[in-house]
């Protein structure tokens, strides 16, 4: 065997030796000491050589590793030293960075924001985890009401406290109503609160944790007539002048009388087609405040009227875009944010 160890040698010195460039270097290094090659399969054999030769065969094979292995070195050096010098031209433009961009859900907000604060909106913001009476009791819906079931509420582990009860993952964001008539004690109120909601529900149109937008307001000789103008407003600026607006009669415990806000399909143009069947689809809920939560804000509701609003972000970004699975917003697949 110590006749194949000098061959092997002898070869892979004349071998980095002929190397002319540093990749052709590189190659030579490998299939000399690469997982498969020659010196490796030679030191494979020891387990098969009697156990008296196995300490000069042992040796011969260290010799000639760091013999290679100093060729190796001395040519690589050379090799870098002749090597020519990268021309930098210094008065080449640089090469711009890839810039990102606002998620899509960001840029609706912007928008949405917008949109309303030219009507006279201010943003405002409140908690995520909130006491049940802002997320239930004070929205006219009492303990144990069956309209409760409909928003799959997620408790908090905490100790009740008197009059405001345990705590809640604020399934939607009318926690905000109230606690916005408590700060500002008089109309005019004009408030828009957007903020994460938590609801036990996950398919295509829905997720455990989504955006919501609400919008107040309250003042004097309010009707139905600035509830539609202000939703025609934002259908047009949000979805473009073609998109058609409908208030359709529905029920709810905060708002009396309360509406299904639908818009004209994107898809079809409102001519009916397999994703919206009617030309409508549901945007979210709206109606007048009913005269309890008013009274629940300290708000005489004999003197003051006003229409409430409230929906999810990622619907309405699915209602625009033509999204079909808004759980795609979550999923960090870059491919689909690029589009956006």
């Amino acid at each position: 065997m110590d006749k194949e160890i000098k061959k092997l040698a002898t070869h892979a010195r004349t071998g980095i030796n002929s190397a002319s460039v540093l990749a052709d270097l590189e190659k030579i290094y490998l299939e000399i000491f690469g997982k498969s090659g020659t010196f490796t399969n030679l030191t494979k054999q020891l387990s098969s050589i009697p156990k008296s030769k196995k300490p000069k065969i042992g040796q011969l094979l260290n010799e000639a590793k760091k013999e290679i292995e100093k060729t190796f070195e001395q040519r690589h050096n050379f090799l870098k030293k002749k090597r020519p010098k990268e021309f930098i031209d210094i008065t080449a433009p640089g090469k711009k960075l890839k810039l990102g961009h606002l998620h899509l859900i960001s840029q609706a907000i912007d928008e949405i924001v917008a949109i309303f604060s030219k009507l006279g909106f201010s943003l405002e913001s409140y908690p995520e985890v909130d006491w049940d009476w802002y997320a239930f009791e004070s929205l006219n819906m009492p303990k144990n009401h069956p309209a409760r079931d409909d928003w799959e509420t997620f408790f908090i582990k905490s100790a009740p406290k008197p009059h405001f009860g345990s705590q809640v993952l604020t399934p939607h964001t009318s926690n905000g109503q109230v606690r916005e008539m408590e700060k500002l004690k008089k109309p005019p109120i004009r408030m828009l609160n957007i903020a994460r909601c938590y609801r036990r529900q996950i398919d295509v149109s829905h997720t455990p944790m989504f955006h919501q937008f609400e919008g107040l307001f309250i003042d004097e000789y309010i009707t139905i007539a600035n509830l539609k103008g202000t939703l025609n407003y934002f259908t047009a600026k949000f979805f473009g002048p073609k998109r058609q607006m409908r208030l359709r009669p529905h029920y709810f415990r905060f708002t009396e009388p309360s509406f299904e806000v639908d818009v004209t399909c994107g898809v079809c143009q409102g001519s009916g087609c397999r994703f919206c069947k009617s030309g409508w689809v549901e945007l979210g809920g709206a109606g007048m405040v009913h005269p309890k939560v008013l009274e629940a804000g300290n708000i005489n509701p004999h003197k003051y009227t006003g229409f409430a609003f409230g929906w999810g972000i990622e619907r309405t970004i699915a209602i625009k875009t033509g999204i079909g699975d808004i759980r795609l917003l979550y999923q960090n697949d870059i491919r689909f944010l690029e589009q956006f």
